[in-house]
């Protein structure tokens, strides 16, 4: 196993990282900004080093910085966590070129799925099903119009390399296509430092379902159910569920097996997850593969008791998965909670001094966060500040917990979402079911 990990990340999951390592005997290090320097995964980690300021260009995506980190602390693996360089496939390939062991997929891998565009057409050619699209068509302005006309509006633009909602244009009618199109597609350059784009149809009223896959490097994988992530602002998911009331265990295990086959299919190691949207007739189509660890994993872990952190560096460590899928058996439900610093009524990010804070806590309550009292949430990165992740028996169980965790979670010195949070767990559309991806939006023009 590994002596040592780098932490090439900061905030929430770099601390869950740290602590997986700890219960596995593993020297950790952490990387920080500047602006970081109190931060609680700095605290938590054996050693820490600055890898450049507060801007993440100059830090957290300085390949360079990270790697030298990794030489100089002996670090022998580096965990990506989620966003930065998590998705990168030239990160990944460096660190294999150096001799450091990435633990996520190939460089290969990623080249396979991170292209959203090429993801379509691999999963399409294995028999999952895609909502029409723009895939075999050029990407210039010409050649988008034309495959909207044969596609028909309302369509959706997304960035081809894109992922966390960034790069995505709804596209009523044509005359809003040429506008949309330079704004995906600067959007794209900005985020991604790719400008291609693709045209998808637009699924009226779907809900987002996505399915949790392990695969080790000796051909085995499996399949640890699904999370129903439809509350979502702005395409930035708000809470996340596992299972979902809308997947049938037939359906389960249909699409179960399907991933699956694209994971065998490419050779493909590590986590992963696929995403789908289901339609109002329960049919299911591909959106796109994350090769990394999801910010809402916890569900998956809990509903399944499978550590899906630990499962990842055991699979880098060249070890074979111990888990079966006959193993995993989907028990009770969970719900994850996005705790953000900003308004609650305008979404402004609301950065600044924690002055009190108290977390709750109870029988199969999860808290995973990175701030405390005294200490400085920063302007300069995502409002994400903490994750509450409840399980139970089944999902009104889980509801309530929720709740009660959620009034027993006190932050003080800056605004949270926290109000929002529980207006929606006190929505009886929310309570029954009765969701998808524009259900937020309608909650907020009530």
């Amino acid at each position: 196993m590994f002596r040592k990990i780098l932490i090439a990340n900061r905030g929430e999951i770099a601390v869950r990282i740290i602590r997986a390592c700890k219960e596995m005997g593993i020297k950790t290090v952490a990387v920080y900004s500047t602006a970081d320097r109190e931060s609680l995964h700095v605290k938590y980690a054996d050693q820490s080093i600055c890898i450049g300021p507060p801007l993440s260009a100059k830090s957290y995506l300085n390949i360079s910085s990270i790697i030298s980190a990794a030489e100089i602390t002996d670090s022998e693996a580096i965990h990506p966590g989620y966003g930065f360089l998590s998705e990168n496939a030239n990160f990944a390939e460096i660190c294999e070129n150096c001799g450091i062991k990435f633990i996520g997929p190939t460089s290969v891998n990623m080249n396979l799925l991170g292209n959203k565009r090429n993801a379509r057409k691999l999963v399409r050619s294995l028999g999952i099903p895609v909502l029409p699209g723009s895939d075999d068509t050029g990407n210039d302005e010409e050649d988008i119009k034309k495959a909207a006309e044969y596609i028909g509006y309302p369509l959706i633009l997304k960035a081809s390399m894109g992922g966390g909602g960034r790069g995505i244009k709804m596209v009523l009618t044509p005359a809003h296509l040429s506008q949309a199109y330079h704004q995906a597609r600067q959007e794209a350059q900005s985020f991604f430092g790719d400008k291609d784009v693709y045209l998808e149809k637009y699924c009226e009223n779907p809900k987002h379902i996505e399915f949790q896959v392990l695969a080790d490097r000796h051909g085995n994988a499996i399949y640890l159910g699904e999370r129903d992530c439809s509350i979502q602002r702005r395409h930035q998911k708000l809470i996340e569920e596992s299972p979902s009331v809308s997947v049938k265990s037939s359906a389960r295990k249909k699409m179960g097996e399907l991933v699956l086959k694209v994971v065998k299919e490419i050779n493909y190691v590590n986590a992963a997850t696929f995403e789908f949207l289901l339609d109002e007739n329960d049919d299911f189509y591909f959106m796109e593969v994350n090769t990394r660890v999801q910010v809402e994993h916890p569900v998956t872990e809990f509903v399944t008791n499978t550590d899906i952190i630990k499962e990842q560096i055991r699979i880098a460590n060249g070890d074979r998965l111990k888990i079966k899928q006959d193993d995993i058996k989907i028990k009770g439900h969970s719900i994850e909670l996005r705790i953000n610093a900003e308004n609650p009524v305008n979404f402004k990010p609301s950065p600044g001094l924690i002055t009190f804070y108290n977390k709750p806590g109870g029988l199969n309550v999860r808290v995973d966060d990175f701030i405390y009292c005294g200490c400085n949430v920063q302007p300069f990165y995502d409002s994400l500040i903490a994750k509450l992740i409840v399980h139970d028996t089944n999902r009104l169980g889980a509801i309530n917990k929720a709740k009660n965790a959620l009034n027993e979670f006190r932050i003080e010195g800056i605004e949270t979402n926290i109000p929002f949070l529980k207006r929606i767990l006190n929505d009886s559309d929310y309570v029954s079911g009765r969701v998808d991806i524009g259900y937020v939006q309608r909650f907020i023009e009530r």
